[in-house]
């Protein structure tokens, strides 16, 4: 199995999507709006 080192670039991308992560979910409960999720290939709607 092989295994890949992550470049810097790529470390600073993963880091700034769970910034965007964090800010949509905050917003999503502070606009008391669903959160659309796929899992198991169905589309699951969550509310906050």
């Amino acid at each position: 199995m092989k295994t890949h080192k992550l470049t810097a670039n790529q470390i600073k991308i993963l880091e700034g999507m769970d910034k965007v992560y964090e800010k949509l979910i905050e917003f999503k409960k502070k606009m008391n709006s669903e959160l659309v999720v796929l899992k198991d290939n169905k589309i699951i709607r969550i509310k906050p």
